[in-house]
């Protein structure tokens, strides 16, 4: 499911217009970036959970001429899935 299939599915579910339903998903979006911009996690219960991550810096490899390079350190979105959308997904996956 992508972003307009999303927002198309809430305007059939809701009954609103596809304007309204298109606002409220770019809303819901980015107040999830806003939290997770201002280092905090974001959680939907039964679902999944947000929060940001950090890496140290390292040492890597070019990959076309093999030198070595430093990667600087950086902070990156992580998600991980909650216990019933794991659920929900093997008990869907066996039918």
């Amino acid at each position: 499911m992508n972003k307009l299939e999303l927002i198309s599915t809430l305007k059939n579910e809701a009954h609103i217009s596809k304007n309204d339903a298109a606002k409220v998903v770019e809303l819901f979006f980015d107040s999830m970036a806003d939290a997770l911009a201002a280092k905090e996690r974001v959680e939907i219960r039964g679902l999944c959970s947000f929060f940001v991550k950090k890496y140290k810096s390292y040492t890597g490899r070019n990959p076309k001429t093999g030198e070595k390079v430093t990667i600087s350190p950086k902070k990156l979105p992580f998600f991980k899935c909650g216990k019933e959308l794991k659920e929900r997904v093997d008990y869907k996956s066996e039918n």
